[in-house]
């Protein structure tokens, strides 16, 4: 399945949802409409068990589109909230959504591209990728992405990184945690990833992210554990395991299936 807009491409191809930012002329940079389409498909993944996104052409996303920034600069301070604002519904989008997300970032991810960046699961970037928070560069500061970078990277990168602008290469990137790996083959390695996510309950795996975001405590933590213990989707995992089979999912397909192939882990 095929749904074009008019600066995405996105392809559903089984469990696997992939997002492609198609402006590869403008390198992927952020404007209102790509800012307001990304927003849209994040809103409703349907029953994906993984996203890929994606940026067509050299570069990942190179942040603000630069005839968007010249609009910017006439707007009133109230029109800039409300511009803001938008940016960081598209980013809670993309942090929030249900389905794990597998970022692939090549060539330039820099100011709201990084930020974007820090919103996903799982990030796979080719050794030629370059980061930066640039924006006091620009005399202005990344405070829309903060939320999300600052609990992707911490506050220790940060002051670094977000006071200097520098752009930083994808070694430092995995270093300070922004990325997870570094691969010459960027393609590979981000389809390695998706067949780890498919080898995954379905809900166990939306499940856990809902944890990682919102960090239960003490008896609350047991009841998220007995919920999924107790839950269809565990009760065929663990009944599976013991009786060393793979796993039925209602839909009938096996967990852990993936373009023909069966996960042996």
């Amino acid at each position: 399945m095929l749904r074009a807009m008019s600066a995405l491409r996105i392809e559903r191809d089984g469990g696997v949802l992939r997002i492609t930012i198609a402006k590869p002329e403008r390198r992927n940079a952020f404007d209102a409409a790509l800012i307001a389409e990304l927003a849209e498909a994040f809103s409703d993944v349907g029953d994906a068990r993984a996203v890929v996104l994606a940026g067509d052409g050299p570069s990942f996303c190179a942040g603000a589109d630069v005839e968007w920034q010249r609009a910017s600069i006439d707007l009133s301070y109230e029109e800039n909230v409300e511009d803001a604002m938008r940016l960081y519904r598209m980013l809670e989008a993309v942090d929030g959504c249900p389905a794990p997300v597998v970022a692939r970032v090549q060539g330039f991810a820099l100011g709201g591209g990084s930020g974007l960046v820090a919103c996903a699961d799982a990030v796979v970037a080719a050794p030629d990728a370059v980061f930066g928070f640039t924006e006091v560069r620009l005399g202005i500061i990344p405070a829309v992405i903060s939320p999300f970078v600052l609990a992707r990277i911490g506050g220790g990168a940060a002051r670094r990184y977000f006071l200097t602008g520098e752009r930083f290469g994808a070694d430092v990137a995995l270093r300070i945690g922004l990325v997870h790996e570094v691969a010459e083959d960027l393609d590979a390695a981000a389809e390695r990833v998706v067949r780890e996510l498919l080898a995954a309950g379905p809900e166990a795996a939306r499940a856990a992210k809902r944890l990682i975001r919102e960090r239960p405590q003490g008896e609350a933590t047991a009841h998220v554990a007995a919920a999924l213990r107790t839950s269809p989707e565990g009760q065929e995992g663990l009944r599976a395991f013991l009786e060393k089979r793979a796993a039925t999912l209602p839909s009938g397909g096996a967990w852990g299936v993936y373009s023909g192939e069966q996960n042996a882990g």
